[in-house]
């Protein structure tokens, strides 16, 4: 089997595994963060856990994308940093920031962080390299234009929730809160609807099938996730603002 026509088996297979995914998820809370629980074995500290699970993506991107015919042209290294941009700051600063008390992960979500990762990477970073590769012509492109400011304003919310999660407690408190700045003020999820734009976005600015999966499965892993959280809430705290939304401001 040629390149190609693995891409293409590849972006087949995630697109298959989004709807597994989101069927599992309506029904099995994943059991990490504030929804952790026993059963499903022995555990990794969160930070180890965010780093070895993170890093096959930056990777394999790089790799895969060296493959590509089109490694050195200026269009795909734009697409290059945009993504190791997205994941550097995942795999090493994102775990650096999160407190030492934060409850492991369990092996099992660890190991099949790494199997989507590891996929997700060797696919996008072929895809703009090589099957997706566009000239100068396509920055003209609307979608592109669309797309790129997409997974601007994605990275700039994901990245702000963040860091209003992690604001939420003085060192050495412990429990939650109720999140009530920037797109908290509207969603329960702020980070996650954040995650949804950005790779919405990458999917149209790329226009290629990797991309396109590679959004589906997020929203198969995301939306469920963030119902859970909402419904947590809701649970939690008496007083969570009625009007709030899951994920999608005003709708879901």
């Amino acid at each position: 089997m040629d390149l190609e026509a693995l891409y293409g088996f590849g972006v087949t297979a995630v697109l298959v595994a989004a709807g597994g995914v989101f069927i599992a998820l309506l029904f099995v809370t994943a059991p990490y963060g504030r929804h952790a629980r026993g059963g499903y074995g022995p555990g990794l500290p969160a930070r180890w856990a965010w780093f070895v699970m993170e890093l096959p993506s930056p990777a394999c991107f790089l790799y895969a994308y060296l493959q590509g015919d089109h490694a050195g042209a200026p269009l795909p290294l734009l697409f290059l940093g945009l993504y190791q941009v997205h994941y550097l700051q995942r795999t090493f600063l994102f775990p650096l920031l999160m407190r030492q008390t934060d409850k492991p992960q369990p092996l099992t979500t660890v190991a099949l962080a790494i199997v989507f990762n590891t996929v997700n990477g060797l696919l996008n970073g072929f895809a703009v390299s090589h099957v997706a590769a566009r000239g100068s012509e396509w920055l003209l492109d609307p979608r592109f234009g669309l797309g790129i400011a997409l997974f601007v304003v994605g990275y700039g919310v994901n990245q702000h929730s963040d860091a209003v999660l992690r604001a939420l407690r003085r060192p050495g408190e412990t429990g939650y809160k109720i999140p009530k700045r920037g797109l908290f003020r509207f969603v329960s999820s702020a980070n996650y609807f954040g995650e949804l734009v950005e790779w919405t976005g990458w999917a149209i600015a790329t226009w290629s099938g990797a991309g396109l999966a590679f959004a589906v499965f997020t929203a198969a892993n995301l939306v469920p996730r963030a119902l859970d959280h909402h419904r947590w809430y809701r649970e939690q705290f008496p007083d969570y603002p009625p009007e709030r939304r899951a994920i999608l401001p005003g709708l879901l």
